[in-house]
């Protein structure tokens, strides 16, 4: 009854329909499925777990204070064994009571987010002192019946299964055969579930053998942009701009292992503790970040950015609020008339989406050539070459950079590169590029304005080696680029984007620049959005002879003046 099993019995009368819509499998067929790994669940701290704020060496000073002040009150106030019986929330009220009392008497000046963070720091350090050794996590909530049996049932089921072709077989017939042998199991122990459970638990194991087990739902979820994995018990995700503590977990730290192992493996990578952390993509196109101990103190760490098939235009972007009409023909003619745009933002902030948007304004007989980390750009022009960067192999060989990768891209006869983000060396190349004919590049930079977009450029040159005088490389960087749209998620969830800037020129060893649109912030409505204008500076664009060029002048200038 445990041996391999190697042929299908027939169907029971009460086994749910094959493959939720796919086709019947053939019978007499080896059921190929990868046994996942059996751990022993880890020693986690509690299910509710905030992610530890960062290292007092990146906490700024009145955080690091208001910590400092409020400990000895807390120690005092709060005992281990009220630590552990206490519910979370009342242990955080008291503990942010007490930290706001500390401050007060110590006469320090705190905003309330930094607050909220020293609280975070102090919740953490609280449990974590009073926890006894040795002990378990809290006992987690009660399993719906589909869990619970999914717990009975996966340690039978790769009992009697060959799992020597885990990936070979198509869904359509492993979720015939597994359906069999899941309604035997049932019945054997005893288990009742109805028609729909039944249903639910063959796709909970078919997502935990060949896709990403729990985080399968999220995935399908089109509200959810980003997904964040902070070690088993905890997967926060981000919707409408906010985020959320979602009710997903996983068995153990071995589980998440599991799942970043059949990532990184889909595209020739690694994820080891000789290479803990890596960039991927699935399938589908969506970006995956993975960082593992020892750099990941408490547990595997994975990130998703998720593949929208929506595609966003710029009009669609003006009517969501992200910016004003007139800003969405300015950068429409601006991509028409092969301006170097450079895009410059924080992490979530959009860059990527407004890239996109942007490249749609690209002529359909052009040649693109791509340059990504973790190829994510959904260009939809016919003459598209996307090119990905590699890591090192196991003996520490094979790297290929953005920097070789831009090298190269030039010998390609491109008529638009598009760097998909600035970071190192490739900086210097990417300009040279922009200065020698390759008009309407594009990129994205991490900065915070677009003054220091062009400081992180000049010193993402100096990266690369080679030695230049500073007013050599501004002069470069004056030359080759043309305009800089810096994007913001801003607190309300909403990503915006707060100006559009050209590069003018230089003045003595100064690069001067123009501002041709401002978001101003005014006030908040009764839903906690955020209420502003997008502002034109009225200021004739310096490009708009380059418009006139390309028959735009005259719609450039009613957009900006």
């Amino acid at each position: 009854m445990f041996g391999k099993r190697t042929d299908v019995a027939a169907k029971p009368a009460n086994q749910p329909e094959p493959g939720f819509g796919d086709e019947v499998a053939p019978q007499n067929q080896v059921v190929p499925i990868r046994a996942l790994p059996d751990s022993p669940a880890p020693n986690l701290d509690d299910a509710d777990r905030v992610s530890q704020v960062q290292g007092p060496q990146s906490r700024d000073d009145l955080i690091d204070k208001a910590i400092a002040l409020a400990q000895p009150f807390i120690a005092d106030r709060i005992s281990d064994t009220e630590s552990r019986e206490m519910e979370r929330g009342e242990l955080a009220k008291r503990i942010e009571d007490t930290v706001v009392e500390a401050c007060q008497a110590g006469d320090l000046d705190i905003e309330k987010h930094q607050v909220r963070d020293a609280v975070t720091f102090l919740i953490n350090e609280t449990l974590g002192r009073a926890k006894i050794p040795g002990e378990h996590d809290a006992a987690p909530a009660a399993l719906s019946p589909v869990d619970a049996a999914k717990e009975r049932v996966q340690s039978v089921l790769l009992e009697r299964i060959d799992v020597a072709k885990a990936n070979q077989m198509p869904r359509a017939e492993l979720a015939r055969q597994i359906g069999d042998i899941v309604t035997e199991i049932l019945t054997e122990e005893k288990i009742q579930l109805n028609l729909a459970e039944q249903r639910e638990l063959v796709t909970a194991l078919l997502n935990d053998m060949l896709g990403l087990g729990p985080l399968e739902p999220l995935l399908a979820d089109e509200a959810i942009n980003d997904i964040m994995v902070n070690g088993a018990r905890q997967v926060y995700v981000e919707r409408g701009g906010k985020l959320e503590l979602t009710d997903v977990t996983f068995r153990d730290n071995a589980h998440v292992m599991n799942i970043a192992q059949r990532i990184v493996s889909a595209v020739g990578r690694r994820i080891d503790e000789t290479s803990p952390l890596v960039d991927a993509r699935l399938a589908d196109g969506s970006r995956v970040n993975i960082i593992i101990p020892p750099l990941a103190i408490d547990g595997p760490s994975i990130s998703i950015r998720k593949f929208s098939e929506k595609k966003i235009t710029l009009d669609v972007m003006a009517r969501q609020k992200n910016l004003s009409e007139a800003m969405a023909r300015t950068l429409k003619i601006a991509a028409r008339a092969r301006l170097n745009i450079l895009i410059s933002g924080g992490t979530g902030s959009g860059k990527t989406t407004l890239l996109n948007a942007l490249s749609q304004m690209i002529d359909h007989g052009e040649r693109v050539v791509t340059i990504e980390d973790a190829a994510e750009l959904q260009l939809q022009q016919p003459h598209v070459v996307r090119l990905e960067t590699r890591p090192q192999n196991l003996e520490g060989d094979g790297e290929i950079t953005q920097t070789e990768l831009v090298k190269n891209a030039l010998r390609m006869r491109p008529d638009r590169i598009i760097l998909g983000e600035i970071r190192a060396g490739e900086a210097l190349d990417m300009l040279q590029a922009m200065n020698t004919g390759h008009d309407g590049s594009l990129g994205t930079i991490h900065a915070n304005n677009p003054r220091e977009a062009l400081t992180r450029l000049e010193n993402m040159v100096a990266m690369s080696g080679v030695k230049l005088p500073n007013e050599a490389v501004r002069a470069q960087i004056a030359g080759a680029l043309d305009m800089i749209v810096q994007v913001s998620r801003m607190r309300d969830g909403i990503r915006r984007i707060v100006q559009v800037t050209e590069v003018v020129g230089m003045e003595g060893e100064v690069i001067t620049t123009q501002d041709l649109f401002n978001f101003k912030f005014t006030g908040e409505d009764a839903d906690g959005n955020l209420v502003g204008e997008f502002e034109k500076a009225g200021l004739r664009p310096v490009f708009s002879e380059r418009a006139d060029y390309f028959g735009l002048g005259q719609a450039l200038l009613e957009a900006t003046l």
